[in-house]
């Protein structure tokens, strides 16, 4: 049985969608990258020391651009797992039926709790199409959550339990996209700096816990994780992704992320946007 630790530490059992969901996806993408040569969660990572740029762009741009006018199909994204932390209901904790999970800035926590995340700021952008199309999804919906800026997960890590900052649902529009505000997330130990999604048929299944269509990981490009954690509030981030790389990553390893790795614009003094389009 797989095996998670958190930010203290402590191993955690694999509860995420199920093992056999988990082993499911472990061969099939084993398969794939069988047949194709190439082509969760959670431990804080290690930053560096780059100077901030005022632009950055993935090595891999053609993950977020291939078959972007939906006319022709693409690379689906991988499957990932979606960790201990989900806050979908599989893990216990559920909050996706609560009353102000759908909105576009998920910074702040809702309902009863009032903590806002602290960081660097961080405008994500993913566009979602049909693999076999290139169509975009539209009316679809994206969960999407991740750690903050300490490498602690709302909902679930220690002092966080009433907090439920970083997590949000959006209405996939017309052209495919969906926009969240938020802010660059830390590297805890043992895991590339990186954000969780889960793709629905439309909000009103997401709310509901409905079935999945796709639950994977945005990788974040190094120089620009270097960039943000040299900035105050990222000290531990330093650390951790200094100890750590793409390639050693549990869950992007296998293939590098190349089909996952966000492109970046902007600077850790004015902010950064990370922009992802995803077959599914």
């Amino acid at each position: 049985m797989t095996r998670w630790t958190d930010a203290q530490g402590n191993e955690i059992d694999e509860e995420d969608r199920g093992l056999v969901y988990d082993m499911t996806t472990l061969v099939n993408r084993r398969a794939a990258l069988g047949l194709f040569g190439g082509v969760s969660v959670l431990t804080p990572l290690a930053a560096c020391g780059a100077a901030p740029s005022t632009t950055t762009t993935s090595p891999t741009t053609e993950t977020s651009t291939d078959a972007g006018t939906g006319d022709s199909a693409l690379t689906e994204v991988p499957d990932e797992t979606g960790g201990p932390y989900p806050g979908d209901g599989s893990n216990g904790i559920n909050v996706l039926d609560d009353s102000g999970i759908v909105r576009s800035d998920i910074r702040s926590s809702f309902g009863a709790s009032t903590v806002t995340a602290a960081g660097v700021p961080l405008t994500i952008v993913l566009t979602v199409r049909d693999a076999a199309t290139g169509d975009a999804l539209s009316g679809g919906a994206v969960y999407l959550w991740h750690c903050d800026r300490d490498g602690a997960y709302s909902l679930y890590s220690d002092g966080l339990e009433d907090v439920n900052y970083l997590r949000g649902v959006q209405q996939i529009g017309a052209d495919g996209s969906v926009t969240f505000t938020s802010i660059f997330p830390g590297c805890y130990s043992g895991r590339w700096p990186h954000i969780h999604f889960e793709v629905y048929s439309d909000v009103e299944t997401a709310v509901a816990s409905g079935p999945i269509v796709k639950t994977s990981q945005i990788a974040l490009p190094k120089e620009a994780s270097e960039a943000v954690y040299a900035t105050t509030g990222y000290d531990s981030s330093v650390r951790n992704l200094a100890q750590i790389s793409l390639a050693s990553d549990n869950v992007f390893g296998d293939d590098g992320g190349i089909h996952q790795i966000a492109t970046m614009t902007g600077s850790a003094s004015a902010g950064y946007t990370a922009a992802l389009t995803i077959g599914v």
